[in-house]
């Protein structure tokens, strides 16, 4: 039965990300905070989806932590649904992606049009230079800048390498970095089709102050983002 479940659920959210990115297209010709609603929609449908397809919940919690204007976020990076279910919170977040997901139908387009900060990983230096570029113009806009550490999801329980571009963007902004912790991939793994019962959690943590060290700006990330996470994945036990 899950496994039936979760093949319903994939139709889901496949088939109305293709229904929104059709029928809204028109939306790509209008102002951004408009331009970005057909994504906020299909957020909101994915987690419908979710809570009554496959039994997952989602939390907010933290949110008097979470940022309204311009701000850097980092984030525990478990599952697909990590950058999906921020959009129904964030006002105007503009994540930190793999250029190849530009490429894509739909998500593409839309990403183009959110401006999206795009990353070649194989240009490492020139890569990073037009990151933070990118990010630091989107940060004046007053939009959030969403970037996952580990830069690929990890595995529940797996000591996730977290990569240094967070701390150039981190260095460069000189803004607070916002922490937001997950136990996504206890529900709903970040590889394989199988989604279990159960809620996941998105929480918000105090942030770290501008103008910490490198070495201990990316200590603290990581020990309070994977000390939160781990909180959050000890609360419960998956649905067997």
């Amino acid at each position: 039965m899950t496994r039936l479940r979760s093949l319903i659920f994939m139709l889901w959210l496949y088939g109305s990300m293709a229904f929104y990115g059709i029928f809204c297209s028109p939306f790509l010709l209008l102002p951004l905070r408009y331009a970005m609603l057909p994504i906020r929609w299909w957020g909101h449908t994915v987690l419908f989806g979710a809570r009554w397809i496959v039994g997952i919940k989602v939390e907010f919690r933290g949110l008097e932590y979470m940022p309204d204007g311009g701000a850097l976020v980092a984030g525990k990076h478990l599952s697909m649904l990590d950058t999906i279910a921020p959009f129904t919170v964030f006002k105007l977040p503009a994540y930190v992606l793999k250029q190849e997901l530009m490429y894509l139908p739909f998500l593409g387009w839309f990403a183009a049009r959110a401006k999206m900060v795009p990353v070649r990983r194989d240009e490492a230096a020139k890569a990073l230079k037009a990151m933070v570029a990118g990010c630091r113009a989107l940060v004046k806009e007053d939009r959030q800048i969403l970037i996952f550490p580990e830069g690929t999801r990890s595995e529940v329980g797996e000591d996730a390498l977290y990569k240094p571009g967070v701390a150039a963007l981190y260095r460069d902004l000189e803004v607070p970095c916002h922490l937001m912790a997950t136990n996504s991939g206890q529900f709903w793994p970040g590889h394989g089709i199988d989604r279990k019962p159960g809620t996941i959690v998105f929480e918000f943590l105090p942030p770290l102050p501008p103008g910490l060290k490198r070495a201990e700006f990316m200590t603290q990330l990581k020990d309070r983002l994977e000390t939160a996470s781990n909180a959050l994945i000890a609360e419960q036990t998956p649905v067997r």
